[in-house]
C-alpha cells in the first residue's frame, strides 16, 4: 500500500498511538430529526435549524474527547465542531446528502446524492483530516444503480486523492427482495452482502483508505442469542455463533484495506458483543454513534437530563468501546500493508518535492 505523505498525516490524526481507531459519529440528519420530532410532539419538518446543531454540539462536546477521532457532517455539526473537538482528536466529515434517491420498479431502490454545495476540496479548506462517503449497496439492485453507486465512490475517491485526504467508505446493506432487514430471510443474506462488498471496494480504482464495514451477521438470529437476549423480541435462529465467526474471518480476509466496524443502530449491549467478534477478526477499531449515545435523544428538549445522561450512561458506553478496542489490530499491520516498516511513500528522491501535488498521486 503506497500512501502520499498528507494522506499518512492524517491517518495518522484519525487514530490512537498505536494505530487503533476509536472514532464517534455525529453525522446523522434524518434519523436524528425524526428522533428529536418525536422526543418534542413536532413533526420532523418542524425541527429547527438550531436544535440538531445544539444537540449534535452537545454530543460532540462531551464525548469527542473520549474519542480518537469525530465524524461530523457539514451542514450542523462541523462549525461548531472545528471549535470543540479537543486539538488531539481527528476530524472526519461527510460528504453525502442525508437522503437518498428512491429508484426502481418497487422504489426500494437506493441511489447515493452526494450533498450539493459541498464538496472534498471545501472539506479540505475547512481543516478536516479525511472524508467519509455512506453508500448503500446490494447485490439485488439493478444493473444501472450499482453502476451509480460505483461512479459515486470513484469519484469521491479520485478528490480525496487529488486533496491528498484519507478516504473512508462505509458500506451498508439493504433489503429489495424481503420485507425488511429485520427478518430471518435477509439475515441469511448479510454475510455474503457484506463480505462481497468488502472485496469489491478494496480494488485500488476506488483510492479507499479505511473501509467503514457493517458487522457480517446479524447477532438476533444467532442460536445464541436469538431468544430475545438483547430488545426484547424473539426471532428464528439462523446461524450459530461460530459460524458467525468465520464470517467474520473472511470479511477480513476479503478486506484489503484496513476496516473498522460501524454500529448500524443496535443497541450497545449487541455492539459490544459485535466489536468483540470483529476485533478477534482483525478489524482496526470502530466508528460508533448511535449505540453510544442514541438514547439522549428521547430526552430532547431538556438539556441537563441530555447532559447527564451523555456525561454518565454515554461516557461509559464508549470506555467499554473503547476496552474492545485496545485489543484490535494497527492499521498499518493490516495484512496489505504489512506493518509500519513496509507502508511505502510517494517520495523517494531529492527532488520528490517538485512533484508533489503536479499531478494526482495514486495509492496501489
Amino acid at each position: 500500500m503506497m500512501l502520499s505523505s498528507g494522506k499518512l498525516a492524517n491517518l495518522l490524526r484519525l487514530a490512537d498511538a498505536a494505530g487503533r481507531f476509536k472514532m464517534l459519529a455525529v453525522d446523522q440528519r434524518d434519523s436524528m430529526r425524526a428522533a428529536l420530532a418525536k422526543a418534542a410532539g413536532r413533526q420532523p419538518q418542524d425541527v429547527a435549524y438550531e436544535d440538531m446543531a445544539a444537540t449534535k454540539a452537545l454530543i460532540t462536546d462531551l464525548l469527542s474527547p473520549h474519542s480518537t477521532a469525530t465524524l461530523v457532517d457539514p451542514i450542523y455539526g462541523l462549525p461548531r465542531a472545528v471549535k470543540i473537538v479537543p486539538g488531539d482528536v481527528g476530524l472526519l466529515v461527510a460528504v453525502e446528502d442525508g437522503e437518498y434517491d428512491q429508484v426502481g420498479p418497487t422504489g426500494r431502490e437506493r441511489k447515493t446524492r452526494l450533498l450539493d454545495g459541498w464538496s472534498v476540496a471545501q472539506a479540505k479548506r475547512s481543516g478536516v483530516n479525511a472524508i467519509k462517503l455512506l453508500l448503500y449497496d446490494t447485490p439485488e439492485a439493478s444493473a444501472e444503480v450499482r453502476a451509480h453507486q460505483r461512479q459515486i465512490v470513484r469519484r469521491v475517491g479520485e478528490e480525496c486523492v487529488r486533496h491528498d485526504l484519507p478516504f473512508l467508505l462505509e458500506v451498508v446493506t439493504y433489503p429489495i427482495e424481503d420485507a425488511s432487514a429485520d427478518t430471518p430471510e435477509f439475515a441469511r443474506k448479510r454475510p455474503r452482502h457484506a463480505i462481497d462488498a468488502a472485496r469489491e471496494f478494496s480494488d485500488a480504482t476506488f483510492h479507499v483508505d479505511l473501509l467503514k464495514l457493517q458487522f457480517p451477521a446479524d447477532l438476533k438470529y444467532a442460536r445464541q442469542f436469538h431468544q430475545a437476549v438483547f430488545d426484547g423480541k424473539e426471532r428464528p435462529a439462523v446461524y450459530s455463533l461460530e459460524e458467525i465467526r468465520a464470517f467474520c474471518r473472511e470479511l477480513n480476509e476479503a478486506a484489503r484495506r484496513p476496516w473498522v466496524l460501524l454500529s448500524g443502530g443496535v443497541g450497545i449491549q449487541e455492539f459490544l458483543v459485535d466489536l468483540e467478534l470483529a476485533v478477534e477478526a482483525g478489524a482496526s477499531g470502530f466508528l460508533c454513534g448511535r449505540a453510544i449515545w442514541q438514547e439522549v435523544l428521547p430526552l430532547h428538549p431538556n438539556r441537563e437530563r441530555m447532559r447527564a445522561y451523555l456525561v454518565s450512561t454515554a461516557v461509559y458506553n464508549y470506555v467499554r468501546a473503547n476496552a474492545a478496542a485496545e485489543r484490535a489490530r494497527p492499521w498499518y499491520a493490516h495484512p496489505h500493508i504489512g506493518g509500519w516498516e513496509n507502508l511505502r511513500l510517494h517520495d523517494g528522491d531529492a527532488e520528490w518535492y517538485r512533484r508533489y501535488g503536479a499531478s494526482p498521486q495514486r495509492g496501489e
